[in-house]
């Protein structure tokens, strides 16, 4: 079976690429009665390319269009299906590279798999670019657990050698997370990743960094074991994110360097309710969510695309060469992933809230 759906109940299907025609999902299983808008999608699309020197140069408007699954300002219960067409794509800039993969891409592999008919332009299916079907399926995911009082934030904690030293109240980071061109929360760390950024892309390089994610107010029991444990699928759908090359909950690796009597999270009673005093397991326990807000890191790579020169091979004449990539690339993947992290762990919690009943299959109230 292809791998271009993901979901059980809130199944999301990708497709388009990145220098073809257009970028689409088609999401099936959305409840009837959601108020939707093209305006609801484009507040999330626009959150995804800050106007800043930090990012690529290609910047498409992303004007999304509903073409199914709403009507009169509601979701029918059918696909809903979106897209947003490429405008900005450059795709003769790859003519010259075909023959030779570019280190770190998925350039190689991707040839090898489908026999060369792959579209390589870009990266093709591989490129970060189909990441705004994740942002537009998120989207929809977002305003859905939104009715449920549950909010998912993602933000950036570290770039390049520059870390967050101390993660900011919940306030502070809806508030200030996107008010920095590196979707930082913390303005003086924000100037100083963004130091990094500038410095590595002078020298022709890139850096990478990491993304933390907290989703607030799950109810307590979602998730399905073994198999379908909560965590298990929101760690497959942050793999399907390009780029991500690790995940980690709650303490994550940090948990080995614990004691059982310190990794533990004690259970109290506060205003009547059972709680933890720290949350070292982030949330999940045994594929389950407990109460306690989800907390969940990727580690997101270095831009492989870089202007130094890098050994690679030419395929057709089967010798070594060396590729310097040309075009239009971003030093650092990390302000144009935050939103589509936040929209990746979304899309997760819909579909589990639909599976355990949480979310009915039609809403009454709309909004």
């Amino acid at each position: 079976m292809a791998g271009n759906s993901i979901g059980k109940e809130f199944i999301i299907t990708c497709f388009g690429e990145s220098h073809g025609k257009c970028v689409g999902v088609i999401i099936d299983g959305c409840p009837a009665g959601l108020r939707l808008s093209e305006h609801d999608i484009q507040e999330e699309l626009d959150k995804r390319i800050p106007r800043s020197k930090t990012v690529s140069a290609r910047i498409e408007r992303d004007a999304v269009e509903i073409l199914s699954g709403v009507f009169n300002g509601f979701t029918t219960g059918a696909p809903i299906c979106a897209l947003v067409w490429n405008k900005g794509a450059i795709p003769n800039e790859y003519e010259l590279m075909k023959d030779t993969p570019r280190p770190g891409h998925a350039d190689y592999p991707a040839r090898m798999k489908y026999g060369g008919f792959n579209d390589y332009r870009g990266g093709g299916r591989f490129s970060g670019r189909i990441t705004v079907a994740f942002i537009m399926a998120g989207a929809i995911a977002k305003k859905l657990l939104g009715l449920f009082g549950i909010e998912v934030l993602a933000y950036t904690i570290e770039i390049g050698n520059v870390k967050l030293q101390k993660i900011p109240k919940v306030e502070e980071i809806r508030e200030n997370r996107y008010k920095s061109t590196v979707r930082c929360p913390d303005m003086a760390s924000a100037q100083a990743m963004e130091k990094a950024i500038l410095k590595a892309r002078r020298e022709g390089d890139s850096v990478g960094g990491v993304i933390e994610c907290i989703a607030l107010n799950v109810p307590l029991g979602v998730g399905e074991p073994l198999f379908d444990a909560l965590d298990a699928d929101v760690a497959k759908m942050l793999f399907n994110v390009p780029a991500v090359k690790g995940v980690e909950f709650g303490a994550g690796f940090k948990a080995t360097q614990l004691k059982g009597s310190e990794n533990n999270d004690a259970y109290v009673i506060r205003d009547e309710k059972i709680v933890t005093l720290t949350n070292n397991a982030g949330g999940i326990l045994g594929g389950i969510s407990f109460g306690m807000p989800i907390l969940v890191r990727v580690a997101i790579k270095p831009t492989p695309s870089i202007s130094k020169d890098q050994k690679t091979v030419n395929l057709s004449r089967m010798e070594e060469t060396q590729i310097r990539v040309k075009g239009r690339h971003d030093p650092c993947i990390i302000p144009k992933a935050v939103p589509v992290i936040e929209s990746a762990v979304s899309i997760v919690l819909a579909d589990h809230m639909l599976r355990s009943g949480i979310i009915p299959k039609v809403l009454r109230g709309g909004e």
